[in-house]
Protein backbone atom coordinates (compact mmCIF):
# COMPACT_ATOMS: atom_id res chain seq x y z
CA UNK A 1 0.00 0.00 0.00
CA UNK A 2 1.52 3.37 -1.29
CA UNK A 3 1.89 6.44 1.40
CA UNK A 4 -1.24 8.71 -0.31
CA UNK A 5 -3.36 4.81 0.63
CA UNK A 6 -2.47 4.78 4.03
CA UNK A 7 -2.86 7.99 4.52
CA UNK A 8 -6.20 8.21 3.28
CA UNK A 9 -7.20 5.13 5.54
CA UNK A 10 -5.69 6.88 8.75
CA UNK A 11 -7.80 10.21 8.32
CA UNK A 12 -10.86 7.69 7.49
CA UNK A 13 -10.18 6.19 10.96
CA UNK A 14 -9.03 9.32 12.56
CA UNK A 15 -12.31 11.22 11.73
CA UNK A 16 -14.86 9.07 13.73
CA UNK A 17 -12.71 9.48 16.75
CA UNK A 18 -11.77 13.24 16.80
CA UNK A 19 -13.63 16.22 17.87
CA UNK A 20 -16.64 14.21 16.77
CA UNK A 21 -20.30 15.80 16.29
CA UNK A 22 -23.22 14.19 18.14
CA UNK A 23 -23.95 12.36 14.48
CA UNK A 24 -22.89 9.01 14.45
CA UNK A 25 -21.60 8.44 11.29
CA UNK A 26 -22.43 5.83 8.77
CA UNK A 27 -19.64 3.30 7.13
CA UNK A 28 -19.01 1.56 4.35
CA UNK A 29 -16.62 -1.39 3.19
CA UNK A 30 -14.76 0.18 -0.05
CA UNK A 31 -12.72 3.04 0.07
CA UNK A 32 -12.91 5.29 -3.26
CA UNK A 33 -10.43 5.15 -6.17
CA UNK A 34 -7.52 7.57 -5.81
CA UNK A 35 -5.93 9.73 -9.08
CA UNK A 36 -2.67 9.10 -8.14
CA UNK A 37 -0.66 10.98 -10.46
CA UNK A 38 -2.62 14.62 -10.11
CA UNK A 39 -1.34 13.83 -6.30
CA UNK A 40 1.80 15.14 -4.13
CA UNK A 41 3.50 12.44 -2.37
CA UNK A 42 4.87 12.96 1.24
CA UNK A 43 7.88 11.47 2.92
CA UNK A 44 7.20 8.89 5.59
CA UNK A 45 8.54 11.28 8.03
CA UNK A 46 5.78 13.74 7.72
CA UNK A 47 3.24 10.48 7.29
CA UNK A 48 4.40 9.60 10.35
CA UNK A 49 4.36 12.80 12.34
CA UNK A 50 1.43 14.15 10.81
CA UNK A 51 -0.82 10.70 10.80
CA UNK A 52 0.62 9.72 14.28
CA UNK A 53 -3.58 9.89 15.53
CA UNK A 54 -2.70 13.23 17.66
CA UNK A 55 -2.42 17.10 17.13
CA UNK A 56 0.83 19.26 17.59
CA UNK A 57 -0.12 21.43 20.98
CA UNK A 58 2.18 24.05 21.36
CA UNK A 59 1.39 27.17 23.90
CA UNK A 60 3.59 30.66 23.96
CA UNK A 61 4.15 33.38 26.13
CA UNK A 62 1.92 36.58 24.53
CA UNK A 63 2.71 40.50 24.66
CA UNK A 64 -0.07 42.18 22.47
CA UNK A 65 0.28 45.45 21.63
CA UNK A 66 -3.73 46.88 22.16
CA UNK A 67 -5.19 50.56 23.29
CA UNK A 68 -1.78 51.70 22.89
CA UNK A 69 0.00 49.31 25.73
CA UNK A 70 1.39 45.98 26.03
CA UNK A 71 -1.19 43.55 26.93
CA UNK A 72 0.58 39.94 29.02
CA UNK A 73 -1.72 36.71 27.69
CA UNK A 74 -0.98 33.48 26.08
CA UNK A 75 -1.63 31.70 22.71
CA UNK A 76 -2.15 27.73 22.11
CA UNK A 77 -1.34 26.92 18.48
CA UNK A 78 -3.07 23.81 17.44
CA UNK A 79 -1.86 21.73 14.17
CA UNK A 80 -3.52 19.00 13.25
CA UNK A 81 -4.36 17.07 9.81
CA UNK A 82 -8.29 16.42 8.97
CA UNK A 83 -10.59 14.84 6.21
CA UNK A 84 -12.21 17.90 4.51
CA UNK A 85 -15.16 18.14 2.26
CA UNK A 86 -14.32 20.65 -0.75
CA UNK A 87 -17.67 21.39 -1.38
CA UNK A 88 -19.10 21.69 2.03
CA UNK A 89 -15.96 23.11 3.40
CA UNK A 90 -16.18 21.48 6.30
CA UNK A 91 -14.79 17.98 8.31
CA UNK A 92 -15.76 15.07 6.91
CA UNK A 93 -17.86 12.34 8.90
CA UNK A 94 -17.50 10.08 6.46
CA UNK A 95 -14.39 10.52 4.69
CA UNK A 96 -14.42 6.50 2.44
CA UNK A 97 -17.83 7.78 1.18
CA UNK A 98 -16.96 11.24 -0.28
CA UNK A 99 -14.56 9.86 -2.88
CA UNK A 100 -12.82 13.31 -5.04
CA UNK A 101 -14.90 15.58 -2.41
CA UNK A 102 -12.20 14.82 -0.05
CA UNK A 103 -9.14 16.78 0.52
CA UNK A 104 -6.97 15.69 3.30
CA UNK A 105 -5.90 19.59 5.34
CA UNK A 106 -3.70 20.46 7.93
CA UNK A 107 -6.13 22.58 10.43
CA UNK A 108 -4.41 25.28 12.44
CA UNK A 109 -6.25 26.68 14.99
CA UNK A 110 -4.63 30.02 16.64
CA UNK A 111 -5.98 30.26 20.14
CA UNK A 112 -4.96 34.03 21.47
CA UNK A 113 -5.88 35.48 25.03
CA UNK A 114 -4.75 38.68 26.72
CA UNK A 115 -6.51 41.28 29.38
CA UNK A 116 -7.24 45.06 28.48
CA UNK A 117 -7.66 46.73 31.57
CA UNK A 118 -10.87 45.03 33.69
CA UNK A 119 -11.55 43.01 30.32
CA UNK A 120 -10.34 40.35 28.52
CA UNK A 121 -9.95 39.35 24.90
CA UNK A 122 -10.29 35.87 23.51
CA UNK A 123 -9.76 35.10 19.85
CA UNK A 124 -10.24 31.85 17.91
CA UNK A 125 -8.56 31.37 13.80
CA UNK A 126 -9.18 28.81 12.14
CA UNK A 127 -7.24 27.70 8.91
CA UNK A 128 -7.71 24.87 6.91
CA UNK A 129 -4.65 24.14 4.28
CA UNK A 130 -4.90 21.44 1.80
CA UNK A 131 -1.95 19.47 2.28
CA UNK A 132 -1.15 18.87 -1.24
CA UNK A 133 -0.44 22.51 -2.20
CA UNK A 134 0.32 21.19 -5.85
CA UNK A 135 -3.15 20.45 -6.42
CA UNK A 136 -4.75 22.91 -4.38
CA UNK A 137 -2.89 26.08 -4.25
CA UNK A 138 -4.93 27.87 -2.04
CA UNK A 139 -6.37 27.60 1.59
CA UNK A 140 -10.03 26.53 1.23
CA UNK A 141 -11.18 28.06 4.75
CA UNK A 142 -10.89 30.68 7.12
CA UNK A 143 -12.64 31.85 10.24
CA UNK A 144 -11.77 33.89 12.85
CA UNK A 145 -14.14 34.77 15.79
CA UNK A 146 -12.83 37.78 18.42
CA UNK A 147 -14.76 37.88 21.73
CA UNK A 148 -14.69 40.82 24.70
CA UNK A 149 -17.34 42.51 26.98
CA UNK A 150 -18.15 45.00 24.23
CA UNK A 151 -19.28 42.74 21.95
CA UNK A 152 -18.02 39.58 18.93
CA UNK A 153 -17.51 39.49 15.51
CA UNK A 154 -17.04 36.52 13.23
CA UNK A 155 -15.21 36.83 9.64
CA UNK A 156 -15.27 34.09 7.25
CA UNK A 157 -13.62 33.44 3.98
CA UNK A 158 -14.70 30.40 1.99
CA UNK A 159 -12.73 29.88 -1.33
CA UNK A 160 -15.03 29.45 -4.65
CA UNK A 161 -13.01 28.72 -7.39
CA UNK A 162 -10.69 32.16 -8.04
CA UNK A 163 -11.94 34.24 -5.22
CA UNK A 164 -13.01 33.83 -1.65
CA UNK A 165 -16.33 34.22 -0.35
CA UNK A 166 -16.10 36.48 2.25
CA UNK A 167 -19.22 37.30 5.16
CA UNK A 168 -18.38 38.77 8.45
CA UNK A 169 -21.08 39.55 11.61
CA UNK A 170 -20.72 42.02 14.21
CA UNK A 171 -22.34 43.56 17.44
CA UNK A 172 -20.33 47.03 16.36
CA UNK A 173 -21.87 49.45 13.73
CA UNK A 174 -18.42 50.83 11.85
CA UNK A 175 -18.15 46.93 10.73
CA UNK A 176 -21.84 45.98 10.52
CA UNK A 177 -22.59 42.98 8.65
CA UNK A 178 -21.00 42.26 5.58
CA UNK A 179 -20.40 40.23 2.69
CA UNK A 180 -18.07 40.75 -0.62
CA UNK A 181 -15.64 38.88 -2.93
CA UNK A 182 -11.67 38.87 -2.66
CA UNK A 183 -9.56 37.73 -4.94
CA UNK A 184 -7.61 34.58 -3.69
CA UNK A 185 -4.15 35.04 -2.89
CA UNK A 186 -1.77 33.25 0.00
CA UNK A 187 -3.54 34.19 3.18
CA UNK A 188 -1.40 35.82 6.69
CA UNK A 189 -3.06 33.17 8.57
CA UNK A 190 -1.91 30.60 6.64
CA UNK A 191 1.86 31.38 6.27
CA UNK A 192 3.02 29.11 9.49
CA UNK A 193 0.41 26.45 7.71
CA UNK A 194 2.97 27.05 5.42
CA UNK A 195 5.48 26.45 6.90
CA UNK A 196 4.93 23.44 8.30
CA UNK A 197 3.88 21.57 4.90
CA UNK A 198 6.30 23.09 2.86
CA UNK A 199 9.53 21.69 4.32
CA UNK A 200 10.18 25.26 6.40
CA UNK A 201 10.10 27.01 3.39
CA UNK A 202 8.15 30.35 1.99
CA UNK A 203 7.89 31.92 -1.21
CA UNK A 204 10.43 34.84 -1.34
CA UNK A 205 9.82 38.43 -2.89
CA UNK A 206 7.13 40.42 -3.46
CA UNK A 207 3.84 37.91 -3.34
CA UNK A 208 0.30 39.50 -2.89
CA UNK A 209 -1.01 38.15 0.50
CA UNK A 210 -4.35 38.85 2.08
CA UNK A 211 -3.43 40.07 5.40
CA UNK A 212 -4.63 39.16 9.32
CA UNK A 213 -8.53 39.20 9.67
CA UNK A 214 -7.17 40.26 13.68
CA UNK A 215 -5.27 43.18 11.66
CA UNK A 216 -8.03 44.10 9.73
CA UNK A 217 -10.46 44.23 12.83
CA UNK A 218 -8.51 45.88 15.16
CA UNK A 219 -6.75 48.73 13.00
CA UNK A 220 -10.61 49.25 10.85
CA UNK A 221 -9.07 47.79 7.93
CA UNK A 222 -11.06 46.21 4.90
CA UNK A 223 -9.65 43.02 3.96
CA UNK A 224 -8.19 42.80 0.72
CA UNK A 225 -5.28 41.07 -0.92
CA UNK A 226 -2.09 43.16 -1.36
CA UNK A 227 1.67 43.54 -2.29
CA UNK A 228 3.84 42.22 0.49
CA UNK A 229 7.73 41.30 -0.09
CA UNK A 230 8.77 37.96 1.97
CA UNK A 231 12.71 38.02 3.10
CA UNK A 232 14.38 35.37 5.50
CA UNK A 233 17.51 35.51 7.53
CA UNK A 234 19.26 32.07 8.31
CA UNK A 235 21.17 30.62 11.67
CA UNK A 236 22.73 27.21 12.56
CA UNK A 237 19.39 26.20 13.74
CA UNK A 238 16.67 28.60 12.96
CA UNK A 239 14.86 30.25 9.79
CA UNK A 240 13.50 33.77 10.38
CA UNK A 241 10.89 35.00 8.16
CA UNK A 242 10.21 38.99 7.76
CA UNK A 243 6.83 40.10 5.82
CA UNK A 244 7.17 43.78 5.02
CA UNK A 245 3.39 44.82 3.41
CA UNK A 246 3.90 47.31 0.83
CA UNK A 247 0.98 49.61 1.31
CA UNK A 248 0.45 49.40 4.99
CA UNK A 249 2.47 50.10 7.57
CA UNK A 250 2.69 46.29 8.67
CA UNK A 251 5.34 43.78 9.33
CA UNK A 252 5.60 40.18 10.36
CA UNK A 253 8.36 37.97 11.30
CA UNK A 254 8.01 34.26 12.06
CA UNK A 255 10.92 32.26 13.20
CA UNK A 256 10.73 28.44 12.48
CA UNK A 257 12.91 25.29 12.83
CA UNK A 258 15.33 24.71 10.51
CA UNK A 259 15.02 21.12 10.11
CA UNK A 260 11.63 18.62 10.40
CA UNK A 261 8.92 19.15 11.77
CA UNK A 262 9.68 23.22 11.26
CA UNK A 263 8.08 23.79 14.89
CA UNK A 264 6.84 27.35 15.22
CA UNK A 265 9.46 28.98 17.91
CA UNK A 266 8.35 32.84 17.43
CA UNK A 267 6.60 35.28 15.77
CA UNK A 268 6.58 39.57 16.41
CA UNK A 269 3.70 41.79 14.75
CA UNK A 270 4.67 45.37 14.31
CA UNK A 271 2.09 47.94 13.04
CA UNK A 272 4.19 50.98 13.08
CA UNK A 273 2.79 52.13 16.23
CA UNK A 274 6.04 51.65 18.69
CA UNK A 275 4.32 48.70 20.42
CA UNK A 276 4.99 45.42 18.80
CA UNK A 277 2.92 42.08 19.87
CA UNK A 278 5.49 39.53 20.10
CA UNK A 279 4.32 35.31 21.29
CA UNK A 280 7.51 33.00 21.80
CA UNK A 281 7.13 29.38 22.36
CA UNK A 282 6.73 27.73 25.92
CA UNK A 283 6.44 24.17 25.03
CA UNK A 284 5.29 21.78 22.17
CA UNK A 285 3.74 18.47 23.30
CA UNK A 286 1.47 15.75 20.84
CA UNK A 287 -1.34 14.39 22.05
CA UNK A 288 -5.10 13.54 21.62
CA UNK A 289 -6.99 16.55 23.00
CA UNK A 290 -10.19 15.76 21.73
CA UNK A 291 -10.31 12.38 24.02
CA UNK A 292 -8.55 14.22 26.83
CA UNK A 293 -12.11 15.59 28.50
CA UNK A 294 -11.87 14.24 32.33
CA UNK A 295 -10.76 16.44 34.82
CA UNK A 296 -7.73 14.08 35.29
CA UNK A 297 -6.79 14.86 31.73
CA UNK A 298 -5.81 18.44 33.33
CA UNK A 299 -2.47 17.44 34.15
CA UNK A 300 -2.31 18.24 30.67
CA UNK A 301 -2.51 21.65 30.91
CA UNK A 302 0.33 21.99 33.39
CA UNK A 303 2.70 19.73 31.26
CA UNK A 304 1.69 22.55 28.21
CA UNK A 305 2.89 25.33 30.99
CA UNK A 306 -1.13 27.11 30.59
CA UNK A 307 -2.55 29.43 32.90
CA UNK A 308 -5.26 28.05 35.14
Amino acid sequence: MNSLLKVICFLTISSCLACQSDKKPTTTETTPPVKEQKTMQRSSEFNEYWYSGTAELNSYTLKQSRYGEIREGEVVLVFVTEPFSISKQVKLDNPKEAGEDLVPVMKLNHVRKFTTGIYDYSIVTSSFTPVDFQKHPNTLKLNTSIQEWCGHTFTQLNLDGSNYGFKQFSYFEADGDAEKTIPAAMLEEELMTRIRLNKGKLPLGKVDIIFSTIYSRFAYKDLEATKAEITKTEQDSTIRYNIAYLSYDRKVSIEVEKNFPYKILSWTEDNGDGLVTEARLKKSIQEPYWSQKKLSDEVKRTELQLEK
